[in-house]
Parts: structure tokens; sequence; C-alpha cells
């Protein structure tokens, strides 16, 4: 069974990091659909970064030069590092795992989900 715990959320002022991590287990696939999704009150579930087919990172436009996606070896431990926060990046952070290799950032290539962490920025 394959279970994704998200951990690292909470409230931070504009400008401030935070580090989200994911504990995977029971991922048996070898692909590398691997990634995280932010859903804010009221908006779609929107794809933030993730690792594509061949270990390629897909990433909103809203998110470049201020969010990284990494993993351990054993695809094990996702980490979202989120520097540089804005107000707009307030959401409920989700981590996501696909069973086949994919490409691109919508959610129907993710099968398993966690349950989330809250990220609030404040101005």
């Amino acid at each position: 069974q394959v279970k994704l715990v998200e951990s690292g959320g909470g409230s931070v002022q504009t400008g401030g990091s935070l580090r989200l991590s994911c504990a995977v287990s029971g991922y048996g696939y070898s692909s590398s659909c691997m990634g995280w999704f932010r859903q804010a009150p009221g908006k779609e579930r929107e794809g933030v970064i993730m690792f594509n087919r061949n270990g390629a990172v897909t990433r909103a436009d809203s998110v470049k030069g201020r969010f990284t996606i990494s993993r351990d070896n054993a695809w094990k431990t996702l980490y979202l590092q989120m520097d540089n926060l804005k107000p707009e990046d307030t959401a409920m952070y989700y981590c996501a795992a696909g069973r086949e290799s994919c490409v691109g950032r919508e959610a129907d290539l993710f099968t398993y989900w966690g349950q989330g962490t809250q990220v609030t920025v404040s101005s």
C-alpha cells in the first residue's frame, strides 16, 4: 500500500522560507513521477513542481526561481524548498506520486496522494 505523509507546513511572513517533506512508503514503481500540488480555498488544485520522466523537473511559472524540488536517492522522501514566499503561496500543499512515468503537471497523472500540509504566508 502506497502511503505519502507530508510535514513541514506552517505560517511565515512574506519573504520567508519553508521546507516541506513527504515520506513515501510502499511505492514499488520505477517511474520518477512525483511532485507537489497545492490548493487554495475556492481554487482548483494546481501542480506546483514535480519530477517528470527521466527526472526532468517541471514547475509552474509562479514558483520559478523560488521553489526547488529534491529527493533522497531511494525515492523515500520528497522535499519542497520554498523561498521568498508570497501571500499568494498560501494553500494546502500535497505530495503526489504516479504509477507511470509522466510528462506535465496535471493532477490526473498522479495516482497516490498525501493528506496535505497547510502553508500560510502573511503580508
